[in-house]
């Protein structure tokens, strides 16, 4: 069966224990068809770039599903008809990751050090090159 990563966003009026139900019922959605969902991760709430449907912070989840893409389309009409999804992107994958996405990485990362970098980056960033020096004669051809 084909393998696919699925993140959609919910309304931030929405809790986030009713976040996991949701994830619950569209992962039921996928077991119903005869799929599986592998992993599924809450990635919390998190302010969006530009407004969508009026709301400016949306709740994000991802969902690795293996299954039928009939079904996967079943479970996206599904969220089309729910009032508390915003937007989802299905993508299919060749395999799916075993560790923690991206989004879980940073969130782990930034419980070390105040400010949530490490000393080798903190020191990467004060470093500023020296501007280049001008040609004697392109500086004559400016004046």
């Amino acid at each position: 069966m084909p393998l696919y990563e699925h993140v959609f966003l919910a309304r931030q009026e929405v809790s986030p224990q009713q976040v996991e139900a949701m994830i619950k019922e569209f992962s039921q959605v996928i077991t119903e068809g005869g799929g599986t969902v592998g992993k599924t991760e809450y990635w919390g709430l998190k302010t969006l770039a530009y407004k969508i449907k009026k709301n400016r912070k949306a709740h994000y989840a991802l969902m690795n599903i293996d299954a039928q893409p009939d079904v996967v389309a079943e479970m996206e009409r599904r969220m089309r008809l729910s009032p508390d999804v915003l937007r989802f992107l299905t993508l299919r994958v060749e395999e799916h990751e075993t560790e923690p996405s991206v989004q879980m990485r940073k969130s782990d990362d930034r419980g070390g050090s105040k400010g949530g970098r490490s000393s080798a980056q903190a020191g990467a960033s004060t470093f500023r090159a020296k501007p280049a020096k001008r040609d004697q004669a392109e500086a004559e051809s400016e004046e």
